[in-house]
């Protein structure tokens, strides 16, 4: 079963080419680092700043394609963690039907957060993060 999860903290160091961000349990305790790129880092937050930019950043494109083709971003889920590396899926209604879409987590997130929809991760992934 999906947990849901919040954003808690990104951290941005310039002298770093990999970014952190923590996802911490909504209902609980738990929390979880990620590293992320720098892209993704800095659009995320530029989101959460509410900092406008010039042109659409590719996670604003997304959001807005998903919408103009009648789409809706539904949630997005962190559902797989392998080797260290964690597996994301958004999940995209379209005409009735939900469909699943393999992602990086940066790229959920930040697309997640561009359209303010929940952040799920699921039960196991929180656990073998936890180790």
């Amino acid at each position: 079963m999906p947990v849901r999860m919040e954003l808690a903290r990104i951290i941005i160091s310039e002298m770093q080419d990999m970014q952190i961000i923590v996802l911490k349990e909504v209902d609980g305790e738990r929390s979880f680092p990620i590293l992320i790129g720098s892209g993704e880092a800095y659009a995320i937050d530029r989101r959460l700043k509410g900092t406008p930019t010039p042109r659409p950043l590719t996670h604003d494109l997304l959001a807005t394609v998903i919408q103009k083709l009648g789409g809706e971003l539904e949630a997005i889920e962190i559902n797989h963690l392998e080797s260290h590396t964690f597996f994301a899926r958004l999940h995209l209604r379209h005409n009735g039907k939900l469909t699943e879409i393999d992602s990086r987590p940066s790229d959920a997130i930040a697309l997640g957060i561009a359209t303010n929809v929940p952040i799920l991760v699921a039960d196991h992934v929180l656990v073998l993060a936890a180790q």
